[in-house]
């Protein structure tokens, strides 16, 4: 796999890739990065295509804005833009996970012109529409704290995080993947008051998908640059909600396909989201869920994505 820095026009973003053909282009969610690829990259190249996984603006070599604003669902759309053009192609595939799912839709909705077709992995694509998402986050869980709530002050998760990054990471990792979460897999989305989002954590063992030496590769990279840019994604949803105004209700028409994991609170609670994908998604080649399988589809269970991934990509060749 080749690494390479390529200038766009927010900055720079750092790549992985391998192979050569049509582009696919794989974005990554939280707290993740190109890493997250790495048993997908071999096989989309090996089936005759351009595999590219970047780190997303914040993450990883990419470049790393101060402002929160710089982190606008806008500015991902164009950083993906950006790459496509500085590869020297006109064209991608774009494929998302977790953060990167919406960023993917996002960027299929905004650029047609450019991103000819759209993966989603784990969050399925849910029209921008309904009242302020802080709003919405405000109401959910109760006494407890949303995540995402929790993530929306500066500095807050943070704090909790950096001064144990490995053990923070493992902990997130455990407990959203299948074989390792809680009975009650949701409840680590969910912060008691007072409360750390590691307080819910399982403390058990790591999943069977990620070695300790894997775990201290994701580690060393959020060591190196901090949480800040990640989290500022999360820090953009009303900014993001009004920038997209335009685009309410919009379907997404391109060929897409999209996988996600039974045991997932992301296709529990946006059940209804996947079961109006005939409106949103018309262009939907397959949506499959995962028995067994938590939030980390593409390293939960790598065979079976990858051949869902290459027969899908093979069937836009054809």
């Amino acid at each position: 796999m080749q690494h390479r820095l390529v200038d766009v026009p927010g900055g720079r973003i750092h790549l992985v890739e391998e192979g050569t053909g049509p582009l696919v282009l794989l974005v990554h969610g939280f707290p993740e990065s190109w890493y997250s690829w790495r048993r997908q990259i071999p096989a989309i190249a090996a089936a005759g295509f351009r595999a590219v996984a970047i780190d997303v603006r914040g993450y990883g070599r990419s470049s790393k804005p101060a402002a929160v604003e710089d982190y606008r669902m806008l500015a991902h759309v164009a950083d993906n833009a950006g790459v496509v053009r500085a590869l020297g192609e006109e064209t991608a595939t774009i494929v998302g996970h977790d953060w990167g799912s919406p960023i993917a839709a996002n960027s299929a909705l905004l650029r047609p012109d450019v991103f000819t077709a759209v993966g989603l992995l784990s969050v399925p694509y849910a029209p921008r529409g309904g009242p302020r998402p802080t709003e919405v986050f405000a109401r959910i869980g109760g006494d407890d704290e949303f995540y995402v709530s929790y993530f929306q002050q500066p500095g807050r998760a943070e704090a909790e995080i950096e001064p144990d990054v490995r053990g923070w990471l493992a902990g997130v990792y455990s407990g959203l993947s299948g074989d390792t979460m809680a009975a009650d897999g949701n409840r680590i989305y969910f912060i008691g008051p007072g409360g750390k989002m590691s307080d819910r954590f399982t403390g058990g063992p790591l999943p069977s998908w990620l070695a300790e030496d894997e775990l201290d590769h994701y580690a060393g990279e959020f060591e190196r640059t901090g949480l800040t840019g990640a989290l500022n994604r999360y820090r953009n949803a009303d900014r993001d909600w009004a920038d997209l105004a335009a685009w309410d209700g919009a379907p997404i028409t391109q060929p897409s396909l999209f996988v996600g994991g039974a045991l997932d609170a992301s296709t529990r609670w946006l059940s209804d989201a996947i079961a109006a994908y005939p409106t949103t998604l018309p262009g939907l080649a397959g949506s499959h869920i995962l028995p067994d399988c938590g939030h980390w589809v593409q390293q939960e269970r790598p065979d079976e994505l990858n051949e869902l991934l290459v027969n899908w990509l093979r069937g836009l060749k054809g």
